[in-house]
């Protein structure tokens, strides 16, 4: 199975109002070194200064991130390790700061840690020093220019000597599946086509991406329904249910307002009235 990285995702599935944070903040993506794109998403950078405070949300992906933080609050940098969130994830931001972030591949991470399993961090944001006690948040923040930042990022990861394992590779390329096969909506099919047994897929899932295989089918619906919801002039929301395979729409919309904390009309409401 191939574990190939296509590149920095171009989308903004699972940002919340993405229009409004990128009118608040600078953000932008960047690829990793060669070595490191079978293991990672991307690089995400955010630098802001901000006469108000704001508030961003993201219906998280099921990825593990670290997060180099700088703020101007008198707090020295720091490294925090965010394990797969299961709910909407607010951050808030004030005054000046930046982050260096890198979102891992769904499965790609535990090569960087491999005496744990991922789910021991799901739905945990925590201080990565005892996993990365060596990192130095300072040396990743501190440059100016991205490229150096990027190249901070890639030389902290690249010290991890990250090894091939094909635990990671199966776990990467089945969530893979689930992501862009509309179709793939069961897990006993998903099982079946991975030749493995229900509960093999399960621990594989568990040890490697941290949420269960029925977790991740659902979230990237939702990441679905979101975009809709947010992006398209006019929703068939029974029409997008079936196609999400959901029993009907009354099932979709209380898997997103149980996600979001609000309907899929509160969203449309809002980017009327935007």
């Amino acid at each position: 199975m191939s574990a190939q990285n296509p590149g920095p995702r171009r989308d903004t599935r699972g940002i919340v109002d993405a229009a409004d944070l990128f009118a608040h903040v600078r953000f932008r993506r960047h690829e990793p070194a060669p070595a490191l794109r079978p293991y990672l998403e991307h690089y995400w950078l955010i630098d802001w200064d901000l006469a108000e405070p704001y508030a961003s949300h993201v219906v998280p992906h099921p990825s593990v991130n670290l997060v180099f933080q700088r703020y101007d609050d008198g707090r020295p940098d720091f490294l925090e390790l965010s394990g797969v969130g299961l709910a909407l994830a607010t951050r808030k931001l004030s005054g000046r700061g930046r982050v260096c972030g890198i979102q891992f591949r769904p499965g790609g991470f535990r090569p960087f840690a491999p005496g744990f399993a991922v789910s021991t961090w799901t739905d945990r944001v925590v201080a990565a020093d005892p996993v990365f006690p060596h990192a130095d948040p300072a040396a990743v923040l501190s440059p100016e220019r991205d490229e150096d930042r990027v190249a901070a990022l890639d030389a902290f990861l690249l010290a991890l000597d990250p090894r091939p394992d094909p635990q990671a590779e199966l776990a990467m390329e089945l969530v893979d599946r689930v992501r862009h096969d509309r179709t793939l909506r069961r897990v006993d099919v998903l099982a079946r086509e991975a030749g493995l047994s229900a509960r093999s897929l399960q621990r594989l899932f568990a040890a490697w991406v941290g949420v269960g295989p029925k977790w991740v089918v659902l979230r990237y619906r939702i990441h679905e329904a979101l975009d809709h919801a947010e992006s398209a002039e006019s929703v068939d929301w029974a029409l997008l249910a079936a196609d999400l395979g959901y029993a009907d729409q009354a099932h979709l919309v209380r898997d997103f307002t149980a996600t979001l904390g609000v309907p899929p009309s509160a969203l449309r409401a809002g980017a009327s009235r935007a």
